[in-house]
């Protein structure tokens, strides 16, 4: 099936690639996410097995993540088909756009599925390039510079792996063993030299963290938020972020029975504390609409390793908060293409008054507001919740105490910047104003319902593909 999966994505890359007829490119837009949710389905429906000589494994966190992205891909298409209308983009440059798209989604289907590092590694590689093409898109100098900054810094990140795969066959030697699958890797690190896993798991998670938009590689994430398409935009701080994560929870898995756990967890520990931290110091001061959530992302992903490191009930609240945060995100950035569709600008300041402009965008603002901060009932106040119990419950209290003062201050300044955009006035003349169909904001109330339902009464299937995602895991 995989196989058919890759040759399709292929035929279908190069079709919006070459075509210029606007039916043929939803014919094949339409085709691409018919062949996207068949791989979702059909990976669940073959939950734990291999495909391609054992190459991409359909486990259930891969699984449950593919779902994600497939959904979002469906509200990706669609906000992006939009965008591109409103800006009368050229024929030449919407097909260009959706073959970058197409293969970006493919791409990431690839990393959730990899069950060898050396696959992962390889199509990370190969989700830089492809979201490079869309960060681009507008053509400016604004965009290029950071198309290359993005390209350079994850071309580092990637090199920073790949020596951490280096790093690791070092240990795996050791134990007679060359096999760098997911699945065999445990078994040969018990009695290796601790020194070699230190450095690899370093160096993979300073690579990784590219992707993630965690500390200590977080800029190039906000860069490219900021001059991206509002739509790639929702992919870079969702799916794409979930790329990281995927990489470092396999990462923190295949040695996680090893005597450097503690060690690990303290690394992890840090890098989501300071990510808070620097999410924190800029949101108190920022004026750019997409910078302030892009900080807001890396809050997030800081929560998230939190999680993953303080063990027990942390690692269920991990993959929930980033599957949550996944919907969440996705719906503020496709929001954000309306707002500056009103105010022609995103800098917070100027503007005002969004209620009168866009009643329905308005309420979708005002539901991100307690989403994002994970205000009940926010699906995310339970992850938060259970995050913060697993902080308590492995004694970390002093960070347990300091996130809590951070995240105070990120609520008061999202609120602060929300609220003046909804309620205070605006110099914007009401004639002036575009009209915006109150029908663009429904799939972002969809998704806010869907973290909400997923928070509060997540069904039963859905549970157990976070557990058995974190079976192996030291208890």
């Amino acid at each position: 099936m995989f196989g058919y999966y890759l040759i399709t994505i292929l035929l279908l890359g190069t079709g919006s690639l070459i075509n210029r007829n606007k039916q043929i490119r939803i014919l094949l837009l339409l085709l691409f996410l018919s062949t996207q949710t068949a791989v979702a389905f059909y990976g669940f429906i073959h939950l734990n097995t291999s495909e391609l000589d054992g190459n991409f494994y359909y486990d259930p966190l891969g699984v449950l993540f593919l779902f994600v992205l497939t959904i979002l891909s469906y509200t990706t298409i669609f906000h992006s088909y939009l965008y591109l209308q409103n800006r009368k983009d050229s024929s030449r440059n919407q097909s260009i756009y959706f073959a970058a798209l197409i293969i970006l989604i493919a791409a990431m289907t690839c990393v959730y599925l990899a069950a060898t590092i050396g696959i992962m590694w390889v199509v990370i590689e190969a989700t830089t390039l492809s979201v490079a093409v869309l960060i681009y898109h507008e053509r400016t100098h604004l965009t290029l510079e950071a198309t290359w900054k993005y390209v350079f810094i994850c071309s580092i990140g990637i090199t920073f792996a790949f020596v951490g795969i280096v790093f690791l066959s070092k240990a795996l030697q050791e134990a007679n063993s060359v096999n760098l699958s997911f699945s065999d890797i445990p078994g040969h690190l018990q009695n290796v030299n601790t020194f070699w896993l230190k450095l690899a798991f370093i160096f993979l998670v300073v690579g990784f963290s590219t992707k993630m938009g965690l500390f200590p590689m977080q800029t190039i994430a906000v860069d490219a938020h900021t001059v991206a398409p509002p739509p790639i935009s929702a992919f870079i701080s969702t799916t794409l972020m979930n790329v990281g994560f995927i990489a470092i929870f396999r990462t923190y898995s295949i040695m996680s029975h090893t005597s450097i756990l503690p060690w690990m967890n303290q690394i992890l520990l840090w890098c989501g504390f300071l990510s808070i931290f620097v999410s924190a110091v800029y949101i108190i001061k920022v004026n750019h609409l997409k910078r302030m959530f892009a900080y807001s992302s890396l809050e997030h992903m800081g929560l998230a390793a939190i999680g993953l490191a303080s063990g027990g009930i942390g690692y269920f609240a991990a993959i929930l908060h980033m599957v949550l945060h996944s919907f969440v995100k996705a719906s503020i950035f496709y929001q954000i293409d309306q707002i500056h569709r009103v105010f022609k600008t995103y800098i917070i300041s100027k503007t005002g008054g969004y209620f009168s402009k866009n009643l329905a965008g308005a309420l979708v603002m005002l539901l991100v507001f307690v989403s994002i901060t994970a205000i009940p009932p926010s699906g995310m106040f339970v992850s938060e919740l259970l995050i913060f119990l697993s902080l308590f419950e492995s004694q970390h209290l002093i960070f347990f105490v300091l996130i809590l003062i951070l995240l105070t201050m990120i609520m008061w300044a999202l609120g602060k910047n929300i609220f003046s955009m909804l309620f205070l006035p605006s110099d914007e003349p009401a004639g002036n104003v575009v009209k915006i169909n109150p029908w663009e904001s429904s799939t972002q109330f969809f998704l806010l319902a869907a973290a909400i339902y997923l928070g509060l009464n997540p069904p039963a299937v859905f549970v157990q593909l976070i557990n058995d995602s974190i079976m192996l895991l030291p208890k």
